[in-house]
């Protein structure tokens, strides 16, 4: 299991540290450090079954100062991969890619329903 996550972000230590009570095995991955490229992203999108859109971390800073909010509607899909592979700060985190899901965000509910399949 991978866990793509931000070390400042308070949500991605949440769950870390949830992860770590459940005693699950999983590659610590730093985003900033190691951004997902095109191809990861697009078969992450995929897996996930989420709109495009809510791939990417509209609360962050970068986010907003790009105008991204008046962009995405006029990109196409692989322009979004493409701006999403280009800096882990526009990712939404943390990531969870398990077996037989991948989740963007820190619902508890949805990522014990991951652990436990």
């Amino acid at each position: 299991m991978l866990f793509v996550n931000y070390p400042k972000c308070t949500t991605c230590k949440k769950a870390k540290k949830w992860l770590e009570e459940q005693g699950a095995d999983f590659e610590d991955r730093n985003i900033k450090e190691n951004n997902p490229g095109t191809d990861e992203i697009r078969l992450w999108h995929k897996a996930s079954g989420l709109p495009l859109k809510k791939l990417f971390n509209t609360s962050g800073q970068l986010y907003r100062s790009m105008g991204l909010k008046d962009k995405l509607d006029k990109m196409s899909d692989e322009e979004k991969y493409e701006l999403l592979a280009s800096d882990g700060m526009l990712v939404k985190r943390p990531i969870l890619v398990a077996e037989d899901a991948v989740l963007f965000g820190f619902k508890e509910s949805e990522w014990e329903k991951a652990l436990n399949k």
